[in-house]
């Protein structure tokens, strides 16, 4: 792709000059990957074997690859992968996501907590979605009182205007809630998203270290997400990939019901026609 309008040598800031031209900044960032074939199968095994066990870190993953699909690849391409990828093993372990020591990390406010009430917690995370010649990054923030996915956004980058502009548009149009919980990624540790948070009077709360569970529901939407559409389609491209999903994410609020909500749905839930029993 290419923004023959957007020059870095002027004196105007990339960001307004893009808003100038109304060209997502997204578009400018993105540089293609030039991934090869074989790479691109690689990753798309890593997200299925990941979905089956996330517990699974680079070794095993290595080993899997190599002996069940008889694909030499050594441990450290797969290290390097899953970190693109946004994926890493669920089990206490060093975190391989990628921090920034001058950001503050801020506790995880969520344990024992009862949540019985709409917009008490929102949580949002960023995953991995393949397309037919490559990938891109989903990210969306969901409710967890109703399971409700209130916002969603595809990009070709992982910078922080992504992760907040999902959040922007919840707040928006469904108000702010008490807490707002991620991981320790750079993106929500930066001063630019948790002064966004701060902003609307939310208390900020983070995973542990080397704890996906700890945003359990963000990461049984990624599980639902790929397994009831990913895997069925092969989106031809990013265009593809968000008219699909949209049809999906409706489907999911709307007329998907939930075992943890007593086969309610989460748009009932949430707006309160259903009165919700959390699960775990």
């Amino acid at each position: 792709m290419k923004i023959p309008l957007v020059s870095k040598n002027e004196k105007l800031s990339l960001v307004k000059q893009c808003e100038l031209l109304s060209i997502p900044r997204s578009c400018f960032y993105y540089t293609p990957r030039g991934r090869s074939e074989l790479d691109l199968v690689i990753m798309r095994l890593i997200d299925e074997i990941y979905l089956e066990n996330p517990t699974m870190g680079s070794r095993r993953m290595s080993k899997e690859i190599t002996k069940t699909h008889k694909i030499k690849v050594g441990r450290l391409k797969i290290r390097r992968l899953m970190r693109e990828m946004c994926i890493s093993a669920i089990y206490p372990k060093k975190n391989l996501s990628k921090k920034n020591p001058e950001h503050k990390i801020y506790p995880y406010l969520l344990r024992n907590l009862s949540i019985d009430r709409v917009n008490h917690v929102w949580s949002t995370d960023i995953t991995y979605l393949r397309l037919e010649d490559g990938f891109v990054y989903l990210t969306a923030v969901i409710d967890w009182y109703s399971r409700k996915v209130l916002s969603w956004k595809l990009s070709n980058t992982m910078e922080v205007e992504f992760c907040k502009s999902v959040v922007k548009e919840a707040i928006e149009k469904y108000g702010a809630p008490e807490i707002f919980n991620t991981d320790q990624g750079s993106q929500y540790t930066s001063e630019e998203f948790t002064d966004l948070l701060k902003n609307n009077n939310i208390k900020i709360s983070m995973d542990g270290k080397g704890r996906a569970l700890d945003n359990i529901f963000v990461e049984r939407l990624w599980r639902t997400v790929k397994q009831e559409e990913v895997y069925l389609r092969d989106y031809r491209g990013i265009k593809d990939a968000r008219k699909s999903l949209k049809k999906y994410f409706e489907y999911y609020n709307t007329k998907r019901r939930h075992q943890s909500l007593d086969d309610e749905y989460p748009e009932d839930v949430y707006y309160g026609r259903i009165q919700s029993k959390m699960a775990s």
